[in-house]
């Protein structure tokens, strides 16, 4: 059995594993039920992917969207690994070419959507070909609680008892619930390794804005980041083609994607994101979750998500090779009364609904933080950390007031109307506006009248919006959205206890958008654009997404550390064996100006490893005694191949170096002894 290591290094080309990774994949390939919580872009592919060439069979990977396994399997090929996909996508010919590759023994991942497994004859096959390991992505479509459930993923776990496999389970998004689930219906209740990592995502940005023009404000953000690749997140279907519109007319490369598409057109959106740098895709929630692509460098939300969930899931499609990656959420009293409809009418029963206002409540909790966000969501989910550096609370703290008086004000007006009005003719008599609809109704007559004129109406719309955030006011849907109390806000109203709340205003969130982050220095810009060049030029050659070739992750370790041959190419993260002998001597020609020497294959088999420098100095000797010590005696020579073994294996005797293939007595007795030489000064 190959060992992990040294397949991260000599396929992935990673030195070493991410935080959390080697633990998962030791007990993956060990062959134990495993089920791992990791981040979006905490590497959770590597963790079936590595341990499915390590050990015998096949690897069956379940997942839940051909985009998400077609995109693996291309990256997993350009690899040099052998892997293949059964789906309804496949031309007759992708699938003969599959089966032929299984009954051969070659392919070691097959991937599979959960549909496939209604399929009589999919267990069969699975069977027949040997398959040894069952893989899960996105494990908590699995819950039927989960707004990413898909019915065919119960069958896994009846699938897993048939083939008398292990199985590996991966998502990034579970909370306890979630796990309960995973656990009941893949692991027939018996718990598995389970390995709970870090949902911190240092190299994300978090930032929210209170609306004010929402469009503008997508767009003044994408402004600052042109050229890289973003995702816009809308609530509605015609959001996401307005506001597409809106990017292509500011003059980005945009279009829109959403259930109510043409299949054939979605595909086609779906192919262009993944294959194009710089394109935006305005987008409702349905997109992302089956793209693969790991150099998306921002996510905006125009409309507030559902939950926190779903917020971590969408914001981290952003920057899943680890490089910087910003992300925004625009929020107002729209959304807030908006998500809550949305619970109180559905059909749930009480106690989901209550768990979802919940949800919603923490997911408000974080648009309305007073401190560090990456703290409060960390902290959602069951992790402490210091404040992070990395937010827009971070950098520009948020100017707080003891609102506790403005709050009572605020319910005593919804109080003395009822409970039957908004938010806006609460403003209006709480500013003392004498509108007509407040005279009609003797508003202007109330103890509440114009009480609250220290503060304008801009004021007390971030009071109410935060109100509503903290969960002290809600929309009645039975009246129409008028704002009730709820028994969270008692304590307050008797003044037995205080809140605390944002001086923020409209005219706040229309300040001007932070600058993009930099993905490197000024000095080393003009090279990652010149190797992004690069890299655009070979994937459009070979009709592959970019990052197959590089991901921005490498291209930006090339740009700060500028390898100047081969073997500093081959110790850049990112750049295996495959990878180094397809692409190496092309990056380096734009790093150093020159052609790359052009390495015999053995040679630069081993770039980048410590035997690499004993094969030159191997062949140095070699050279040096070609004709022997007086350069009289027959010509001699050893092979790269030779040279290549020798410097791997490294004998420490004459009789070992004479049985190396492509030495022999002759040569040994001629070349041997400087060998051992060297071999023993290294």
């Amino acid at each position: 059995m190959a060992e992990p290591q040294d397949l991260l290094a000599k396929v992935f080309g990673f030195p070493a594993f991410r935080p959390g990774q080697a633990e998962i994949v030791e007990a993956v390939t060990a062959g134990r039920n495993t089920l791992a919580i990791m981040p979006t872009g905490g590497g959770k592919s590597l963790c079936f992917q590595l341990p499915a060439l390590c050990r015998p069979g096949v690897t069956a990977v379940i997942s839940p969207l051909i985009a998400l396994m077609r995109d693996q399997v291309r990256a997993l090929r350009a690899l040099g690994v052998e892997a293949g996909a059964l789906t309804s996508a496949n031309t007759p010919e992708e699938t003969d070419e599959v089966h032929a590759a299984l009954e051969a023994g070659r392919l070691k991942l097959l991937y599979l959507a959960p549909e496939r497994l209604a399929l009589p004859g999919t267990t069969a096959l699975l069977r027949r070909t040997r398959t040894g390991l069952i893989a899960v992505d996105e494990a908590h479509c699995v819950s039927q609680w989960g707004h990413d459930f898909r019915p065919d993923y119960l069958r896994i776990g009846a699938l897993r008892r048939d083939l008398g496999v292990p199985l590996a389970a991966f998502t990034a998004t579970a909370d306890a619930e979630t796990r309960a689930e995973i656990v009941a219906r893949l692991f027939d209740g018996v718990a598995p390794d389970t390995f709970l990592r870090g949902f911190d995502r240092p190299n994300l940005y978090l930032a929210f804005a209170v609306k004010d023009n929402p469009r503008r404000q997508i767009l003044d953000f994408a402004a600052a980041r042109r050229g890289q690749s973003g995702i816009v997140y809308a609530a509605s279907r015609a959001k996401t083609e307005s506001l597409a519109q809106a990017l292509r007319e500011a003059g980005h490369e945009a279009c829109h994607y959403h259930a109510g598409m043409d299949p054939d057109e979605r595909r086609r959106t779906e192919l262009r994101f993944q294959q194009q740098d710089g394109l935006i895709v305005a987008a409702t929630i349905a997109f992302g979750m089956g793209i693969d692509k790991p150099d998306i460098r921002w996510v905006a939300h125009a409309d507030l998500p559902k939950s926190v969930e779903g917020y971590y899931q969408e914001i981290g499609r952003a920057g899943r090779d680890g490089a910087p990656a910003e992300t925004l959420t625009l929020y107002g009293p729209d959304d807030i009364r908006l998500r809550r409809a949305q619970i109180d009418e559905g059909t749930a029963p009480p106690d989901r609904k209550a768990a979802d206002h919940a949800r919603l409540n923490a997911l408000l909790g974080l648009a309305e933080a007073t401190g560090c966000r990456r703290q409060v969501l960390l902290g959602y989910f069951g992790e402490t950390s210091g404040p992070c550096g990395s937010c827009d609370l971070c950098d520009r703290p948020a100017a707080l007031f003891d609102g506790t008086e403005a709050v009572r004000k605020a319910l005593s007006a919804i109080l003395r109307t009822g409970e039957w009005f908004g938010a806006g003719h609460l403003i209006d008599i709480l500013t003392g506006s004498a509108t007509p609809k407040v005279v009609e109704r003797g508003h202007d007559r109330l103890p509440t009248f114009a009480v609250g004129r220290d503060l304008s109406k801009a004021n007390w719309a971030a009071v109410f919006r935060q109100m509503m955030g903290r969960d002290l006011i809600r929309p009645d849907p039975e009246r129409h959205g008028a704002l009730r109390m709820t028994e969270a806000a008692r304590p307050i109203l008797r003044g037995e206890e205080s809140i605390t709340l944002r001086r923020d205003t409209v005219q706040a969130a229309a300040s001007a958008p932070a600058p993009a982050r930099a993905l490197v220095s000024d000095e080393d810009a003009p090279l990652l654009s010149a190797l992004k060049a690069r890299r655009r030029a070979l994937a459009e050659a070979q009709g592959v997404p970019a990052y197959v070739v590089f991901a921005d992750r490498t291209l930006i370790e090339m740009a700060e550390r500028r390898p100047q041959t081969l073997d500093d190419m081959a110790r850049i993260p990112g750049v295996g064996a495959k990878k180094l002998d397809s692409y190496g001597a092309a990056f380096l020609a734009v790093i150093t100006g020159a052609t790359a020497p052009d390495l015999h294959p053995s040679r630069r088999a081993l770039a980048g490893r410590a035997a690499a420098s004993l094969f030159d100095r191997l062949a140095e000797a070699q050279l040096r005694l070609a004709r022997g010590q007086d350069g009289t005696g027959k010509y001699l020579s050893c092979t790269p191949t030779t040279l290549r073994h020798i410097a791997e294996r490294r004998p420490r005797t004459l009789s070992e170096i004479e049985q190396i293939p492509g030495m022999g007595p002759q040569k040994a007795e001629r070349f041997g002894s400087a060998f051992l030489e060297i071999l023993e000064q290294d």
